[in-house]
């Protein structure tokens, strides 16, 4: 699976703002985290959009997390901005049939789906500004073999 950059950037500028009570303009954000700032406006709009962040307009205008951290999921912010999580083709997996020796693929992409929800539904976003992962995050972290890149 792949995070688009669209999701990342906006976990990123979501840290940022969990990080402060005031409102930061999206040109702010994207300086901040050193992000394209066309991108990450279009991207605060989802998020807006998506009930995460408020918004103000004026001097004192900018963006605020319209939840407390700890309350906000990165499965949430994944959702918001990308979709749901590990759909096949844009299908739920729980929706497919295959036919033949592909019968019983559908088991495999459900059970992607619920590895993902495993760490990113029990993670917020306050546990990654704190850098204090739950047991989700770190059972996978402390295994070594997290960290090696397969290619093949």
């Amino acid at each position: 699976m792949q995070i688009p950059a669209k999701a990342e950037y906006a976990i990123r500028a979501l840290l940022t703002l969990a990080a402060t009570t005031n409102s930061i303009s999206a040109e702010h954000l994207a300086q901040e985290q050193e992000l394209p700032a066309k991108f990450l406006g279009a991207i605060m709009s989802d998020l807006r959009r998506g009930g995460l962040v408020t918004s103000q307009r004026g001097p004192e205008g900018g963006f605020k997390l319209a939840r407390d951290p700890d309350s906000i999921m990165i499965a949430d912010i994944l959702r918001v901005v990308s979709g749901p999580m590990a759909g096949v083709r844009g299908m739920r997996p729980e929706t497919l049939i295959y036919e033949g020796e592909a019968k019983h693929l559908r088991d495999v992409w459900v059970a992607v789906r619920g590895a993902l929800r495993e760490v990113l539904e029990h993670v917020t976003l306050g546990q990654v500004l704190r850098g204090e992962m739950p047991v989700a995050v770190t059972r996978f972290t402390s295994d070594p073999d997290s960290w090696v890149t397969r290619t093949i």
